[in-house]
């Protein structure tokens, strides 16, 4: 029976405040390349995983998260931590999945993914696109945005759409899908580079570093005089609470994350629920999962989008399972363009 060896990432301890290369070590293990002597169903050597903030709320010794979702769920020191990514079947004691096919769903940032019985994990047809895309665009970070943006915003031709981290995973698709909807459509990016590229390659209206912003209400109020329709909101904070000061009535807020409050250093929003109140202002929390429903729609609308030229997936990726941990890191600081990916292997 073949044997390889097998690296993978894992936390040291439970992670409560924001994360450092210390918190994390590369774990190695000789697994066999047969599915009895591990007594799983398939055998996956991992290619793209993905990277994303949320994973944070995982690492914490507790989180009102980790209760709601099996996705969510608190993650053990010492233990692989499960992602999702894009890999290819090494052994398969599954009818619909051969060796050597390409399969999506959840894996490990590791070498490869011991997947048992039950796991979310599907045969890949790449249709015509790069790999990284179906780990991005039109992985979860693009059902998200989908999902969120049409289910949850209920846009308006003609509305007026806000996005904060508009060139993350994330809100640079829903910037997206809103100016092909035929929304007026402002983010928000921490450097001149990232708002260049909202404005001159994603075709948002408008964009602005918040960094150089002292007075965000203010300047939301520059770009949106007569108020905003619809926020998307990526980061919560003091961002949330000046765009609720700049709805309109019967606006609607998305919240899709609260990455300035995942680490406990950023300010928590406190709103003004008189605006809530009097507004009528409309605030949602949502996950992807909640839009399983919407997912043919979704593949369907994107990859179509994506063919054409109208839609643009931005990848951010990193080499190698040992450079996971500074790819996570850097998520806190807005290092990554785009959706943050490691490719595992070739």
């Amino acid at each position: 029976m073949e044997e390889v060896n097998n690296r993978f990432v894992a936390i040291k301890g439970h992670i409560n405040g924001a994360p450092a290369e210390s918190d994390f070590e590369i774990k190695s293990e000789t697994i066999c390349l047969s599915l009895k002597a591990n007594e799983v169903e398939v055998i996956v050597k991992n290619v793209y995983v993905s990277v994303d903030p949320y994973q944070l709320n995982r690492m914490k010794s507790q989180s009102s998260s980790q209760g709601t979702i099996n996705f969510a769920s608190s993650i053990s020191p010492g233990h692989a931590i499960d992602t999702y990514g894009v890999g290819r079947v090494v052994a398969s004691g599954r009818a619909d999945l051969e060796k050597g096919e390409l399969v999506v769903g959840l894996l490990t940032w590791g070498e490869y993914t011991l997947a048992e019985p039950g796991r979310l994990l599907n045969k890949l047809d790449a249709m015509g696109q790069d790999l990284p895309h179906h780990v991005g665009a039109l992985g979860f970070s693009g059902l998200t945005a989908y999902g969120g943006f049409y289910q949850v915003c209920k846009p308006k031709k003609g509305e007026s759409v806000f996005v904060s981290a508009a060139s993350g995973s994330v809100g640079s698709l829903v910037g997206q899908y809103a100016k092909l909807f035929g929304c007026r459509v402002v983010g928000c990016a921490g450097s001149q580079k990232k708002v260049d590229l909202l404005k001159e390659k994603l075709g948002f209206d408008d964009a602005f570093n918040y960094k150089e912003e002292t007075d965000l209400k203010s300047a939301l109020k520059r770009y949106f005089p007569d108020g905003m329709d619809i926020y998307f909101d990526n980061v919560g904070g003091k961002m949330l609470e000046a765009a609720v000061a700049n709805m309109k009535q019967f606006g609607r807020v998305a919240v899709c994350g609260v990455i300035s409050e995942y680490t406990g250093s950023g300010k928590r929003a406190a709103l003004d629920m008189l605006d809530v109140v009097y507004k009528r202002i409309t605030i949602q929390g949502f996950l992807a999962a909640d839009y399983l429903k919407c997912y043919a729609d979704f593949m369907k609308t994107t990859t179509d989008h994506l063919r054409t030229g109208k839609m643009h997936s931005l990848c951010d990726i990193s080499h190698g399972v040992e450079s996971v941990p500074a790819a996570f890191i850097g998520l806190f600081s807005g290092e990554n363009i785009g959706k943050k990916i490691v490719q595992i292997a070739d």
